[in-house]
């Protein structure tokens, strides 16, 4: 309130205080000590009547003309009855705790796996498909009992340990310890071919806050989920598992830029061209794999029907793409594999003019 308006109140209430006790009883008042007429050395209290009234200005509650900046005070919660920690109810207090966070860890681990065979011989694990798509399987481990969903009655997806796996070589591992992978993973190496000398890893995790406000939200390496279901499972692990093939691919093509640039350092310095046409042919038939295999096998921009069904996956399966730069990435690798596609025309056209070259110089020493 302003400086005036608390003046005015004050004043009021002192005007207020002054009628009703000019109206109240007298009060009693003690007066201060009198000798006494016998012996002038007594001194004995002396009471009088006073009709004056008393102002006592420190019985009132104060104001102040500074506004305060709490805008409770303990009488309002008196007068209401209620507690000053309502004010906090609004808060979740949820929000504040610490969510586990579920580790996610992407392989790639060969070149195919022949998922019939591995689908057959580990059929009790195998969750069903809730799609048409064939280049993956999902698989669930668990101790308790499961329905014909693939989920177990009373319990959540995140309590068991999951697996998928597709066909081009990756492998996504869900709430798996540490000790326990190679385990898993030598379930799909017996089904695998073309394996690897190096695997390729990739660590991400989830989060899941039931409380939470949106269906998702991103943080540092992991995403949270209000929960972590079987389809939330194949979005995530269909992300990873490309991501983690495409730096596989994205590696093979670097080692043939690198080997053409050498190529390339070895005619400037000699002038001369020795690679034979069969090596050529080799660095062709690579660099033409490696396009189709991201394109057709990985399926990098096939569309994903689970997210086509529901904006609750589309919006996990956009942004962990963004989150990877898979379309950028993409668009690196095609950019390297013009850059062979260019080397190949060039060094073709060199081969070519060389066989020509000595085919001339034949005919002429034949002509001689």
């Amino acid at each position: 309130m302003g400086r005036w308006r608390a003046s005015l109140i004050i004043s009021t209430f002192a005007r207020l205080s002054s009628k009703s006790l000019q109206t109240s009883n007298i009060t009693r008042t003690t007066t201060p000590f009198l000798y006494s007429n016998n012996n002038p050395l007594i001194i004995q209290p002396c009471c009088c009547i006073s009709t004056v009234p008393r102002f006592h200005f420190y019985n009132f509650r104060s104001f102040s003309a500074v506004p305060c900046p709490t805008p409770f005070s303990e009488d309002d919660f008196e007068e209401n009855g209620s507690d000053p920690s309502c004010i906090l109810d609004h808060i979740d207090p949820i929000k504040d705790q610490d969510f586990e966070k579920i580790p996610v860890r992407a392989f790639f681990l060969s070149t195919s796996i022949d998922l019939k065979s591995m689908q057959a011989e580990n059929l009790s694990y195998v969750v069903p498909p809730s799609s048409r798509s064939s280049n993956y399987i999902a698989l669930r481990f668990c101790n308790s009992s499961t329905n014909s969903t693939g989920t177990s009655v009373g319990e959540k997806a995140s309590s068991s340990r999951y697996m998928v796996v597709y066909q081009y070589g990756s492998a996504v591992l869900f709430n798996m310890e540490e000790h326990e992978i190679e385990s898993y993973l030598g379930i799909i190496k017996k089904h695998a071919s073309g394996l690897l000398n190096e695997m390729r890893k990739d660590d991400y995790a989830v989060q899941e806050k039931p409380h939470l406000s949106q269906d998702m939200q991103g943080g540092a390496d992991y995403i949270v989920l209000k929960s972590l279901d079987i389809d939330s499972i194949r979005i995530i692990g269909s992300v990873l598992g490309q991501s983690i093939a495409l730096d596989y691919f994205v590696s093979q093509v670097d080692g043939m830029v690198e080997e053409f640039a050498g190529i390339n350092r070895g005619m400037e310095k000699t002038g001369t061209f020795t690679m034979d046409r069969k090596k050529l042919f080799q660095l062709v038939g690579k660099a033409n794999s490696n396009l189709a295999d991201v394109i057709l096998r990985v399926g990098l921009f096939d569309r994903s029907e689970i997210a086509w069904r529901d904006a609750k996956y589309a919006q996990i399966y956009e942004y962990l793409r963004e989150e990877y730069e898979v379309t950028q990435r993409f668009g690196n690798l095609d950019y390297k594999l013009k850059f062979v596609e260019h080397n190949i025309h060039f060094l073709q056209e060199v081969l070519q003019n060389l066989a020509t070259y000595r085919m001339n110089e034949d005919v002429l020493y034949c002509c001689c």
